[in-house]
Protein backbone atom coordinates (compact mmCIF):
# COMPACT_ATOMS: atom_id res chain seq x y z
CA UNK A 1 0.00 0.00 0.00
CA UNK A 2 1.14 3.58 -0.60
CA UNK A 3 0.30 6.84 0.58
CA UNK A 4 -1.43 9.52 -1.09
CA UNK A 5 -2.03 13.34 -0.72
CA UNK A 6 -4.68 15.15 -1.64
CA UNK A 7 -4.63 18.75 -2.62
CA UNK A 8 -7.70 20.91 -2.39
CA UNK A 9 -7.69 23.99 -4.80
CA UNK A 10 -10.18 26.18 -5.95
CA UNK A 11 -11.92 29.13 -4.67
CA UNK A 12 -13.25 27.87 -1.70
CA UNK A 13 -14.91 29.94 1.12
CA UNK A 14 -12.47 30.76 4.27
CA UNK A 15 -13.60 28.46 7.29
CA UNK A 16 -14.16 31.61 9.58
CA UNK A 17 -16.87 32.60 7.35
CA UNK A 18 -18.76 30.09 7.55
CA UNK A 19 -21.89 30.31 10.18
CA UNK A 20 -21.54 27.91 13.40
CA UNK A 21 -24.55 26.09 11.29
CA UNK A 22 -22.49 25.80 8.08
CA UNK A 23 -19.97 24.69 9.40
CA UNK A 24 -21.69 21.64 11.36
CA UNK A 25 -23.54 20.98 7.98
CA UNK A 26 -20.22 20.84 6.37
CA UNK A 27 -18.32 18.74 9.11
CA UNK A 28 -21.00 16.29 8.89
CA UNK A 29 -20.21 15.83 5.04
CA UNK A 30 -16.96 15.61 5.58
CA UNK A 31 -17.20 13.29 8.22
CA UNK A 32 -19.38 11.01 6.80
CA UNK A 33 -17.25 11.09 3.22
CA UNK A 34 -14.15 10.27 5.74
CA UNK A 35 -16.25 7.11 7.73
CA UNK A 36 -16.89 5.71 4.44
CA UNK A 37 -12.84 5.67 3.75
CA UNK A 38 -12.50 3.61 6.89
CA UNK A 39 -8.53 2.90 7.47
CA UNK A 40 -8.18 4.37 3.98
CA UNK A 41 -7.93 7.80 5.80
CA UNK A 42 -4.30 8.40 6.95
CA UNK A 43 -4.23 11.57 7.78
CA UNK A 44 -7.69 13.81 7.62
CA UNK A 45 -5.10 16.82 7.55
CA UNK A 46 -6.50 20.33 7.75
CA UNK A 47 -7.99 23.16 5.83
CA UNK A 48 -5.04 25.70 5.29
CA UNK A 49 -5.51 29.53 6.64
CA UNK A 50 -3.14 32.42 5.98
CA UNK A 51 -0.87 32.04 2.90
CA UNK A 52 1.73 34.07 1.49
CA UNK A 53 4.43 32.36 -1.10
CA UNK A 54 8.39 33.45 -2.12
CA UNK A 55 9.70 32.75 -5.44
CA UNK A 56 13.44 31.35 -6.38
CA UNK A 57 14.79 35.32 -6.69
CA UNK A 58 13.70 35.94 -2.94
CA UNK A 59 10.61 38.36 -3.84
CA UNK A 60 7.10 37.57 -2.92
CA UNK A 61 4.64 35.56 -5.25
CA UNK A 62 1.29 35.06 -5.91
CA UNK A 63 0.14 32.04 -3.18
CA UNK A 64 -1.98 29.57 -5.13
CA UNK A 65 -5.65 29.18 -4.37
CA UNK A 66 -4.42 25.55 -2.56
CA UNK A 67 -6.98 25.15 0.48
CA UNK A 68 -5.79 21.70 2.48
CA UNK A 69 -5.03 18.20 2.24
CA UNK A 70 -5.97 14.83 3.22
CA UNK A 71 -3.70 11.15 3.06
CA UNK A 72 -5.02 8.33 2.33
CA UNK A 73 -3.82 4.73 1.61
CA UNK A 74 -4.30 2.96 -1.51
CA UNK A 75 -3.07 0.13 -3.38
CA UNK A 76 -1.83 2.52 -6.50
CA UNK A 77 -2.53 5.92 -8.13
CA UNK A 78 -6.13 4.54 -9.58
CA UNK A 79 -7.15 3.26 -6.36
CA UNK A 80 -6.45 7.11 -4.84
CA UNK A 81 -8.37 8.25 -7.63
CA UNK A 82 -11.34 5.93 -6.77
CA UNK A 83 -11.43 6.59 -2.88
CA UNK A 84 -12.62 10.44 -4.10
CA UNK A 85 -15.80 8.78 -4.89
CA UNK A 86 -18.49 11.05 -3.29
CA UNK A 87 -15.49 13.54 -1.96
CA UNK A 88 -17.31 16.36 -0.58
CA UNK A 89 -15.23 19.05 -2.22
CA UNK A 90 -16.07 17.69 -5.70
CA UNK A 91 -19.72 18.13 -4.97
CA UNK A 92 -20.51 21.75 -6.61
CA UNK A 93 -20.02 19.88 -10.08
CA UNK A 94 -19.11 23.73 -11.50
CA UNK A 95 -15.41 22.71 -13.08
CA UNK A 96 -14.14 25.38 -10.17
CA UNK A 97 -12.59 22.56 -7.75
CA UNK A 98 -10.32 20.14 -8.21
CA UNK A 99 -8.35 17.50 -6.51
CA UNK A 100 -4.39 17.21 -6.92
CA UNK A 101 -3.49 13.34 -6.11
CA UNK A 102 -0.01 13.09 -5.04
CA UNK A 103 1.72 9.64 -4.02
CA UNK A 104 4.00 10.21 -1.26
CA UNK A 105 7.78 8.82 -2.03
CA UNK A 106 9.47 6.74 0.22
CA UNK A 107 12.96 8.74 1.46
Amino acid sequence: MSKFMYLYKGPARPMDQFTPEQSAEQMAVWRAWMEKLGPAMVDFGTPFAARTAVADDGLAADASDLNGYSIVEAENLDGAKALTDGHPYLSEASGKFTLEIFELADM
